[in-house]
């Protein structure tokens, strides 16, 4: 498939349209980081930046997980390395409250 030949103005406002999105990406993290949003906030939320958010960041942000444990864990669950917030299914989310809450 052929990417869309755009205009300067719309490349222009793509690019800030996306670093918008990264932006607010990266104040959700700190704020899970520092667990003024918890996971199950998260898990719940009907936020288009949360459910995009890939499970991996995710469990990243979490104080005490890096890339290797949100690996094992996502592995121990089933839970795919491309798999974002939105696409878990209800028992995936009982699952990953379970394991990331102790």
């Amino acid at each position: 498939m052929a990417l869309p030949q755009l205009s300067d103005e719309q490349r222009k406002q793509a690019l800030e349209k996306a670093a918008a999105a990264r932006h607010a990406r990266a104040e959700l993290r700190s704020n899970i980081k520092s667990g003024r949003v918890t996971l199950e906030e998260v898990l719940d939320s009907d936020d288009p930046i949360a459910n995009r958010m890939k499970v991996s960041a995710l469990i990243e942000s979490l104080p005490g997980y890096g890339k290797a444990k949100a690996a094992k864990v996502m592995d121990e669950l089933g839970i795919s390395a491309t798999r974002r917030v939105k696409g878990l299914g209800a028992r995936q989310r009982e699952q990953l409250i379970e394991v990331l809450s102790k």
